[in-house]
């Protein structure tokens, strides 16, 4: 058995209930000696001591012993790549102490970081206005999404045990979903769903009417989208208490920025009452993450089932840790969720040499590529176009562009990659963006390096304007 270091979060909990290590000690029928050594890391603590914590202090064991450390280590590696810190960057025994003994400290760090990233950016944008100034303060809604997501390594169980238990056991054809959930809806809820017009609710896919009952679908809706959207207002009134509790343990006063993370936890169930979590890791596995077979086995689109593929991360039954990153045309992150070690840009576009770009130009088809990123980590990542909903003849052509890749070390378990060799295949040398990107002679850079840009000699111009 892996022995379990609980210092800093038992050390949190004495100082929460304001007692002395003395005073804890007491309290759990152990020396205080042995509360200093637990405390300090010393010690593993005992399977006794702990049924003996949750028993004495009335908490939930996940808050004590699980090990959420390898998403907050991911998430330092990629923060220690900004130029910022090339003059002494820690090497990774180093963060692996930080994280062992002191937290806190490197979640504030990561906290800290992340916004000074926001106030960069917001400074590049700023037109002077006070309402510009105002957004200075204001953190971002998408940050506080995937921060949320990637506290939890993208994987919540109490949502799993619940769309398990959606079906009452019964197992329902993919075909009977959408009436069966229309049924559920009506008999538990009291609601009626009804599919309107475009002209009717222009510009909206889905409402929820609660003084009439009522769930209006937008024709606009393709089938699968429908089933997706109806499990989805199931989430936020079944299972309300469900996420309040996920969302207490956010840490997060942004009100915006708590609405889009109940919003993606919604999701979240809805994908995973779809795809069972067996179900669909066997399947993924059986055709190697396939994900236009597994979206048609299913009855998803192609984007939930690659989305989907990223929350595989139950303990002692992993899937392939994927990261997903959704692109509009201009090359805007409009979506992203990680269980990689990849870096996703926040703000502003995708590094330009990342092919989910290029993908536009082939609409509906693969695009794969390996990549490597500043600090030599290298990803083998697939692309492809995925359609919105279109309103009307004016709104046609409503597209973008989903990209997901994992570490070259997964590649045989993925079909995608059977046409491309690590040792054969080019690799391109990418980074998070041109804000951060330390690879000066890009041919694709767009602006200088906002940190720590390299001097320009105007004596010699480079492969491009920004290198000389």
């Amino acid at each position: 058995m892996l022995k379990t270091f609980i210092g800093p979060r038992l050390r949190r909990l004495r100082v929460e209930n304001r007692q002395t290590q003395a005073q804890m000690a007491d309290a759990l029928g152990i020396s205080t000696s042995y509360v200093n050594l637990l405390e300090k890391n010393e010690r593993s603590v005992s399977v006794a001591v702990l049924l003996k914590l949750f028993e004495t202090y009335d908490v939930d064991w996940r808050d004590i012993a699980e090990d959420d450390t390898s998403a907050i280590l991911a998430d330092l590696r990629g923060a220690l790549q900004d130029p910022i810190f090339d003059a002494g960057r820690p090497d990774l025994p180093q963060l692996r102490a930080a994280l062992t003994h002191s937290p806190d400290l490197a979640s504030s760090f990561l906290k800290l970081h992340q916004a000074y990233l926001s106030a960069t950016d917001q400074l590049m944008s700023l037109s002077g206005s006070g309402e510009a100034a105002q957004s200075l303060r204001a953190s971002s809604p998408e940050a506080t999404v995937h921060n949320f997501f990637r506290q939890h390594q993208n994987y919540f169980a109490d949502l799993e045990k619940a769309a398990e238990a959606f079906w009452d056991g019964r197992r329902v054809a993919a075909d009977d979903v959408y009436a069966e959930v229309k049924a559920r809806l009506q008999d538990r809820l009291g609601l009626h769903v009804r599919l309107v017009p475009v002209t009717e609710m222009p510009n909206t896919l889905r409402e929820y009417d609660e003084e009439r009952r009522e769930v209006r679908l937008s024709e606009a809706l393709d089938h699968p989208n429908r089933v997706f959207q109806l499990i989805h207002v199931a989430a936020l009134l079944e299972n309300s208490d469900t996420l309040d509790a996920l969302l207490s343990k956010a840490g997060h006063s942004n009100a915006v920025g708590l609405a889009r993370c109940r919003v993606e936890l919604a999701n979240y169930f809805a994908a995973a009452v779809l795809m069972p979590y067996k179900a669909f890791m066997t399947e993924a596995r059986d055709s190697k993450y396939d994900f236009d077979h597994l979206a048609t086995r299913f009855g998803v689109s192609f984007e939930q089932a690659c989305h989907r593929a990223t929350t595989l991360q139950r303990r002692g039954a992993k899937g392939v840790p994927f990261f997903f990153l959704r692109i509009d045309k201009a090359g805007n992150v409009t979506k992203r969720f990680n269980a990689t070690d990849f870096h996703l840009a926040e703000y502003g576009g995708a590094c330009p040499r990342l092919d989910v770009h290029t993908s536009f130009r082939t609409p509906g088809r693969i695009v794969s590529q390996l990549v490597e990123m500043p600090d030599s980590s290298q990803y083998f990542v697939f692309s492809r176009t995925v359609d919105r909903p279109s309103f009307a003849r004016q709104y046609q052509d409503v597209r973008l562009a989903v990209a997901v890749g994992c570490g070259t070390e997964h590649m045989e378990s993925v079909c995608y990659a059977d046409v491309v060799s690590l040792h054969a295949t080019p690799i391109t040398k990418i980074g998070i963006n041109c804000r951060v990107c330390p690879r000066m002679d890009c041919d694709q850079r767009a602006h200088h390096a906002v940190v720590l840009p390299g001097p320009v000699d105007e004596r010699r111009r480079g492969a491009t304007r920004y290198s000389s």
